[in-house]
C-alpha cells in the first residue's frame, strides 16, 4: 500500500467519483487523474460539482461512490495521511483581520502541527515565498486583495504540501493582483514540484496556467485535454471561452448545442469574417 512519497503514483486519482446531496446528485460519476507536478484545472459553471469535488479531495466530504486517492492514498479511509500532503486554499476568506500576516501563518503552523520548533521559521518561511517578508508584523486588514490571497497561500504552505488545492483562488481580484498571486504559485511549481489543482471562471488564466483542464458540467466531465486539444476542437481562432460555452450547453433541454455545434458557428463566423 502506498505511503504517499511513491512517484509512480498520480498525484490525483478519481474513478467514478460520486456525490449526491439528498435527491441532488452533485457529482455524477466522474473520472480523472492528475500527474505529479502539474497544473491541472476543473473548470465549469456554477453548480457543476467543482467544489463538491475539492471538498472530497481535501478529506471534508465522505464519497458516496467510486473513489478518490491522493498520492496513491484513499481519501475516505486514510483522510489523516492525505490532509498531511495537502495545502488547501479555499474560496471563503481563511484570515483574521485581527491579526499581523506573521500570525495568521504560525496559527496554521499549529493548526499543521508542524513542530513546535520549526514554527517560527517555516511561517517566515512561507511568508518570504509569497514575498510578505516586509509586511508580516502588518495587520492583515492594512493588506490589499491580491496580499491577502498571497497570505492565504502561505498559510497553506507551512506544511509543505505536495498538492497545492485552489478553489476559485484569484475571485474578485484586479488583473495585477491575480498576475502576482500566478507568479507566486508558478514560482512553487519550478521551485518544489508542487503539484497544483485549481478552479477558476477565468479562463484565460486557465488557458495559460494549467498543462490540462476537465470540463465539468451537471455532476460530469464533458471534455479533458490540454488548454490547446480542446480549443483544437472547436476551430483555429477558438478560445478557452468557446469551450466553456460549449460543454456549459451541453445537455440543457432547451438548448442541443454542443462542441460540435459551437464548431460549426465558428467556422461559420470565420468564413463570413
Amino acid at each position: 500500500m502506498s505511503d504517499g512519497r511513491s512517484r509512480d503514483v498520480a498525484a490525483v486519482a478519481c474513478s467514478d467519483l460520486v456525490y449526491s446531496f439528498g435527491p441532488v446528485r452533485a457529482v455524477n460519476g466522474i473520472s480523472f487523474a492528475v500527474e505529479p507536478g502539474e497544473v491541472f484545472g476543473l473548470l465549469g459553471p456554477n453548480g457543476a460539482g467543482k467544489t463538491t469535488t475539492i471538498r472530497i479531495l481535501t478529506t471534508l466530504l465522505k464519497p458516496g461512490g467510486g473513489s478518490a486517492q491522493v498520492f496513491g492514498l484513499d481519501v475516505a479511509h486514510r483522510s489523516m495521511q492525505v490532509r498531511r500532503l495537502l495545502g488547501y486554499v479555499p474560496q471563503q476568506l481563511s484570515i483574521d483581520a485581527q491579526l499581523t500576516g506573521y500570525e495568521n501563518v504560525w496559527l496554521f503552523t499549529r493548526l499543521f502541527d508542524v513542530p513546535r520548533a520549526e514554527r517560527k521559521r517555516r511561517a517566515h518561511e512561507a511568508l518570504a515565498l509569497m514575498g510578505l517578508a516586509d509586511v508580516s508584523e502588518r495587520m492583515a486588514s492594512t493588506y490589499s486583495g491580491g496580499m491577502i490571497r498571497r497570505l492565504e497561500l502561505a498559510q497553506a504552505l507551512v506544511n509543505r504540501p505536495r498538492l497545492l488545492i485552489l478553489d476559485e483562488p484569484t475571485i474578485g481580484l484586479d488583473p495585477i493582483a491575480r498576475e502576482s498571486v500566478w507568479a507566486r504559485v508558478l514560482d512553487l511549481r519550478k521551485e518544489f514540484g508542487t503539484t497544483v489543482l485549481l478552479t477558476t471562471h477565468y479562463m484565460e488564466e486557465a488557458d495559460t496556467l494549467c498543462d490540462r483542464v476537465a470540463m465539468m458540467h451537471r455532476g460530469q466531465i464533458h471534455a479533458s485535454g490540454s488548454p490547446a486539444e480542446l480549443k483544437g476542437a472547436i476551430g483555429p481562432t477558438a478560445t478557452l471561452d468557446d469551450v466553456f460555452r460549449a460543454v456549459a450547453r451541453e445537455g440543457l433541454e432547451d438548448d442541443g448545442g454542443s462542441i460540435k455545434d459551437v464548431r460549426a458557428t465558428r467556422r461559420t463566423a470565420d468564413r463570413v469574417g
